[in-house]
Parts: C-alpha cells; sequence; structure tokens
C-alpha cells in the first residue's frame, strides 16, 4: 500500500453479477455470432481500434490507436498531476463506459444470457467510488501507478489463461445442462473483479490504494 492510502475498509471498486439459474443452450452455442454487433459499437464508443496508413514506398502499416480511453487517461493524469482535481463529469463518462464494457464481457464469457444494454445495469453490479481529489490522491501517484501494477498484470495473464478454459468447460456445461457450474462462475467473476480493482488503480487512476492480491 502506498503511503497516504486509507487501510481497511472493502476496496473502492466493486463488481458483482448475479447467479443465473438457468442458461439459453442456443443461446450460449452462437454466443461468439451473436456478440458481433455490441462488440463493434463498444468499440467505436471506446474509440480504440486499429489505422492503416501507407508509407512513401507504398507499403501498408497498421497503427494502433488509445482512442477516447486512451485520451481520457491521459487528460486525468495531467489533471491529478498539475491541479490535484479528478472532473465528476470525466468520471461519470469513464465509469459508465466501464460498466457497458464489463456487461459486454458477462455475455461473452456466458455469464448471463441478456443482451447486453448500452444503459440500464442488467445483472452485472459494477461501482467505482468517486475520488476526493484533494485529499485521496497523490499528485505524482499517477505517473508510477502502471509501474507498481506489473505484478498484477503477471499474475492476471495466468488468471486469464485459467477463465479462458473457465469458459470452454462452462459452454459445455450449459450446452448439455443449461446451468453455469458455480465454482467456475465464480471464478470467473472473481478474475474479472481482480482486474476492474487494477483498472481503477492504475488506468481509471480513481484511488492510490494498492489492489489486494485476491479474487473476492
Amino acid at each position: 500500500m502506498e503511503p497516504g492510502a486509507p487501510a481497511g475498509g472493502p476496496y473502492p471498486a466493486t463488481l458483482e453479477v448475479d447467479y443465473p439459474e438457468r442458461l439459453g443452450r442456443a443461446s450460449t452455442a452462437f454466443r461468439i455470432i451473436l456478440v458481433i454487433p455490441i462488440a463493434i459499437l463498444f468499440d467505436i464508443l471506446s474509440g480504440g481500434g486499429t489505422q492503416w496508413t501507407q508509407s512513401e514506398s507504398g507499403e501498408w502499416t497498421t497503427v494502433t490507436t488509445g482512442g477516447i480511453a486512451g485520451g481520457l487517461f491521459m487528460a486525468t493524469l495531467l489533471m491529478i498531476l498539475f491541479r490535484k482535481r479528478y472532473p465528476r463529469w470525466w468520471f461519470d463518462f469513464a465509469l459508465e463506459l466501464t460498466r457497458f464494457g464489463y456487461r459486454v464481457w458477462a455475455y461473452v464469457v456466458l455469464l448471463t444470457d441478456r443482451y447486453p444494454s448500452t444503459e440500464d445495469r442488467q445483472s452485472v453490479a459494477l461501482e467505482v467510488d468517486y475520488p476526493d481529489a484533494e485529499r485521496d490522491l497523490m499528485r505524482g501517484m499517477p505517473l508510477v501507478k502502471w509501474f507498481l501494477a506489473i505484478p498484477h498484470y503477471i499474475v492476471l495473464v495466468f488468471l486469464a489463461i485459467g477463465a479462458f478454459f473457465a469458459v470452454v468447460i462452462a459452454w459445455f456445461a450449459i450446452i448439455f445442462t443449461g446451468r453455469y457450474p458455480r465454482g467456475l462462475f465464480d471464478y470467473v467473476v472473481g478474475v474479472g473483479r481482480w482486474w476492474l480493482r487494477v483498472n481503477a488503480y492504475a488506468f481509471l487512476l480513481t484511488t492510490d490504494r494498492y489492489p489486494p492480491f485476491s479474487l473476492r
């Protein structure tokens, strides 16, 4: 935990997903196809993507753009660094975009049959506390949080591999039984929760409290 970070209490970024008693076999079987339209919408909304550019020699190369999310991160970093402020409307936009992204994620990994809404929270309850920048955020921390979070990135790589296989197993379980095994469900949600905490710390910049190494 960094100097000045509050001790104890729940982490200021939480994720819960309602456990479904039954899931549709047909929806599950064709999930990878059904999600395409909303995934494209999310990509457009977040502003990310890859652009093709042609050099003078005629060769085509790709350039990956950070888009709105990357721009908002840089703007927030600079605002905290030089003004020690976190504009509320920036926070609200980032929070709603994150919520939308998690609804798409929950649909992709079979946690719900409900098609992702652009507005309704549905079965995904995601909350991030709005920070008091003057009191809770240290001015220089946004410059180093991405580096301090490296141990989490390493752990999350292995957790994500485990989550991939968990979703594959769950896919077969749903096809044959209509149910998502509860242990696998909790594990996949836990991985999503872990990433949310790291995201809130290192990229949304809403807290200086170091994320716990925990699925809960």
